[in-house]
């Protein structure tokens, strides 16, 4: 054989090695992309998915991992995916390096896995994926990648704290610092959920843009744990802005206090359980130039001593009273039930005599705990739900304070 033959001979050989090593084997990263740069919908840089090399050569199966491997600034929600051809995906696991793990589906053929929750922001991911084709061979496949870094952020503001024990009325109210667009309203609403043990149906309303409130259809059971589930991290709260906030907080419901302001009996009753009275007060509600709200009223303060200043309710110069004792919030727009020492004991009872709050007998300071208005400051939890009869007044508004409860079940489910 002379040396050109031997030489073509031999290059043939090479060329055959090559394109079995090509068709067996794999890049150092253990993955082959395809498709061009920057391609697809993945939300990251240098192309759209990652298809398995790892394969052996009778293995039919073919998995491909979107985004590709080592892709950056992928989006949080909709660019994770997994996809198998010839076969059927057993396993996809999916991990940040912090140890978090994203939970996700397979579908009814078995063909897709896709995540159930969106991915968090500046974070590195890493999936490992394994299929079996119809011989029940089987081909595992690896990559890793990590999400945006955004440019603009949003955070809820909310108002329950671990561990705490509230009233049976607690509404878990989260408000916004940015506005919430409304093609976002199901990706947060998805993302903000309330749970209870012993299990009841939650639901949120809105207010606004900017405020998402939760509660039950009715009072909450003493004794029920409940817990908020902020998984904003990674969700749009409008374009461009992606929440922040990964927590769950979880708090309990204490026992059972509902009490009832009535404007023409001028008392306080206390109820300990539904129809079952604890303690009647004497009490002063709003005159009739200043009426005081009908309507359910949640507690939402608790203050041993207030300043109060008629300016900061629009009522001129009409009172400053800085030390107003045993305070505790029922409205934004300024509705307290609380201590009144200026008064003589004769008012309570007998005549309506404030400026819209509920007023409670009380010593200048407030030292004796004997007063009416030491007794309920004490007896009260933040969530107890105080109900304003028989004003002339109107219902309170659901959303000056957390007074959801004086909407219907049907109106609170609406929007």
């Amino acid at each position: 054989m002379n040396a050109a033959r031997r030489n073509g001979l031999t290059a043939l050989v090479a060329g055959a090695v090559l394109v079995l090593a090509t068709a067996c084997g794999g890049s150092s990263g253990g993955t082959t992309t395809t498709g061009s740069a920057g391609s697809g919908s993945s939300g990251g840089s240098g192309g759209d998915s990652a298809t398995s090399s790892q394969a052996p050569a009778n293995s039919a199966a073919q998995l491909s991992i979107s985004p590709k491997n080592e892709a950056t600034n992928v989006d949080t929600q909709g660019a994770l995916k997994v996809s198998v051809a010839s076969g059927k995906l057993t396993t996809v696991q999916v991990t940040s390096d912090d140890g978090g793990k994203v939970a996700g589906s397979i579908s009814a053929d078995g063909v897709s896995w896709t995540p159930t929750s969106n991915l968090k922001t500046s974070t590195h991911y890493n999936v490992v994926a394994t299929a079996q084709d119809a011989n029940g061979r089987s081909v595992t496949d690896r990559s890793s990648f990590t999400t945006l870094t955004p440019a603009a952020t949003n955070i809820g503001y909310f108002n329950v704290n671990p561990g705490q024990t509230y009233g049976v009325g607690i509404e878990v109210s989260i408000n916004f610092a940015k506005s919430v667009s409304l093609s976002k309203r199901a990706a947060v609403e998805k993302a903000v959920t309330v749970t209870a043990d012993p299990a009841v149906e939650v639901k949120g309303h809105w207010f606004g843009q900017s405020r998402l409130d939760f509660r039950p259809e009715s009072y909450w059971k003493p004794g029920t744990k409940v817990t908020l589930h902020l998984h904003l991290n990674g969700v749009q709260t409008s374009a461009g802005v992606y929440g922040k906030q990964y927590k769950d907080v979880s708090f309990t419901i204490g026992r059972y206090q509902v009490s009832v302001a009535d404007n023409t009996a001028h008392t306080l009753k206390v109820y300990s359980a539904p129809g079952v009275l604890r303690r009647k007060l004497p009490a002063s509600l709003g005159d009739p130039q200043h009426t005081t709200y009908n309507g359910k009223m949640v507690i939402t303060e608790k203050d041993p001593v207030v300043d109060m200043n008629s300016q900061t309710v629009g009522l001129g110069n009409a009172y400053r009273i800085k030390d107003v004792p045993h305070a505790m919030r029922l409205t934004t727009s300024g509705t307290f039930v609380h201590g009144n020492y200026w008064r003589p004991v004769s008012v309570f009872g007998s005549e309506n005599t404030s400026h819209g709050c509920v007023g409670l007998h009380d010593v200048k300071g407030g030292g004796d705990p004997t007063t009416p208005a030491a007794w309920f400051y004490n007896a009260s939890l933040i969530g107890d739900v105080v109900q304003v009869v028989n004003s002339p007044d109107k219902v309170v508004s659901p959303d000056n304070g957390l007074n959801g409860w004086n909407m219907s079940w049907s109106a609170w489910t609406s929007n």
